[in-house]
């Protein structure tokens, strides 16, 4: 598929009067002229993580702008050094002789002899060395295009315009850390694009989530207006071979509208969004469901019936869960569900999860599968529920009547936090948990929420109005205090010093 589309990309490539028709050149002088380029100054882009998605959003790029190679210069950094596998090299071999096309581009490059070599198990290849060829160690089934491949951070970023972070949330901070002691004697600021879907938590000074724009942030100074999100319900193979997708870069007008219009294809729809937080936490917030659907996949033999009851539940703990989160939770409902819809799918925190219950990996693994790379809904699932814990967001406990944390009316996710962080409990817990007799009806969880005060803006790091919160305080004080502060998530003694809290 892809070499078909490869060679229908070469004959255009022949004809520029086709490609103009297509407005690519247009758009790249467009984002050139916005972002201040010089004539003769290449728009310099770089990936930062060589991962799956990070790969084939550098490859997405390079095969619709690389033509333009005096107006733009596209370039991915990965740490040399990762040893390729023998039965991945063999593999390898496979993948390149059932496609003509790669095939026929490895000869013709002289780049052919090593693969065989390799498959004879008479050298050794690296990551590094087969991204140049286009092989992804993530996604070997799919051979991208070639690649400008950088193992020297400094050299990669430090005149980069737009910076593409391809790494996990885990590495995020480290990394970016290291980037910016080469950025000091710039003039101006790099635009960054952040694909990561990670989270971690922060428990003081309040209960807080860090996504990785936050990371970046921190560890470079760089303003937010210049870091921008970009996610949506997609599978990275897929975009690749021009599959039908979208995605949302969300962050500041100023950039996201220009990028979201640059990165458009005709197969790639990206639409623009202000919220850059919430979209992001909620890209966090499907990978630690999509790892319990691919347990009851596996456990069940693919049962279609018990698959739908465990979505029915998982979807309306994530309902829950966002309307601690957002002020305006029905407007991530789309979002959320198409992210977790194509993850429980085809995700590979669902193949995770399938895995595991089948007893085809194991905990002590970690989390970086080879073949796959981060699982990253494992910290996910650690950051949701530790936050989730906190008694100063308690609810109220709609049968017991009385204050809760909020974890405790997350029955998956209490599951999920026993079987891979605590690991008091194997796979099968998660189908006791969907089999509970007093598991309650998702609905009534849906209710709870819809039904209450729940938005919590400091979980996001986000001041509370103070107005509409005295507004809160002195309404309640009018109330039941050890019925209806609970509710909120007051304290009865925050209710009743309500007025020397202002």
């Amino acid at each position: 598929m892809v070499g078909s589309i490869e060679a229908m990309n070469g004959s255009l490539l022949s004809h520029g009067s086709v490609q103009n028709f297509n407005g690519l050149e247009g758009k790249l002088d467009e984002l050139r002229r916005i972002v201040g380029k010089a004539d003769g100054d290449p728009l310099r882009i770089v990936g930062v993580g060589a991962g799956a998605w990070g790969s084939v959003f550098a490859a997405v790029l390079q095969d619709s702008y690389g033509q333009f190679r005096d107006k733009i210069h596209i370039r991915i950094w990965r740490r040399a050094g990762r040893a390729v596998d023998r039965a991945t090299a063999e593999h390898l071999f496979e993948v390149i002789n059932s496609r003509e096309d790669v095939l026929r581009r490895l000869i013709r490059r002289c780049a052919y002899l090593k693969y065989v070599e390799a498959r004879l198990g008479d050298r050794t290849l690296y990551a590094d060395e087969i991204l140049r060829d286009g092989f992804c160690l993530n996604m070997i089934d799919t051979p991208l295009c070639q690649l400008k491949v950088v193992t020297n951070l400094q050299e990669a970023v430090w005149d980069a315009d737009i910076v593409v972070n391809g790494l996990p949330s885990t590495e995020t901070q480290e990394v970016f850390e290291e980037m910016s002691n080469y950025w000091k004697e710039r003039i101006t600021d790099p635009i960054i694009i952040s694909l990561a879907k990670g989270i971690e938590a922060a428990l003081k000074p309040v209960p807080h989530i860090i996504t990785p724009t936050q990371m970046i942030y921190r560890a470079t100074g760089i303003p937010m207006e210049n870091i921008l999100y970009l996610g949506g319900p997609n599978i990275a193979s897929e975009i690749y071979n021009k599959e039908y997708a979208n995605a949302r870069i969300c962050g500041a007008e100023k950039w996201r509208k220009p990028l979201a219009k640059f990165l458009r294809q005709p197969y790639f729809i990206v639409w623009d969004n202000s919220d850059l937080v919430t979209h992001e936490v909620m890209g966090g917030l499907k990978n630690v469901y999509a790892i319990g659907a691919g347990m009851v996949a596996a456990l069940t033999k693919e049962s279609a019936t018990s698959k739908s009851v465990y979505f029915a539940h998982c979807t309306s703990e994530m309902i829950f869960i966002t309307h601690l989160l957002a002020e305006e939770p029905e407007k991530l409902a789309g979002p959320l569900l198409a992210d977790t819809y194509v993850t429980l799918l085809k995700g590979r925190n669902a193949w995770y999860g399938q895995m595991l219950a089948k007893g085809d990996i194991n905990r002590d693994m970690g989390e970086n599968i080879s073949g796959k790379g981060m699982i990253q809904g494992v910290s996910a699932v650690q950051a949701f529920y530790e936050l989730l814990s906190q008694s100063s967001l308690n609810v109220l406990h709609p049968e017991e009547n009385k204050p809760v944390a909020p974890v405790e009316l997350c029955p998956i996710l209490k599951t999920l936090y026993k079987i891979l962080i605590t690991r008091e409990q194997s796979s099968q817990a998660i189908l006791q948990a969907l089999r509970d007799e007093n598991l309650n009806d998702p609905r009534e969880r849906i209710e709870i929420a819809q039904s209450h005060v729940f938005y919590r803006p400091s979980l996001l790091g986000q001041p509370q109005n103070n107005l509409k919160l005295q507004e809160k305080v002195m309404y309640l004080s009018e109330l039941s205090i050890t019925e209806e502060a609970h509710l909120y998530g007051f304290t009865s003694t925050a209710v009743k010093e309500g007025a020397s809290i202002f």
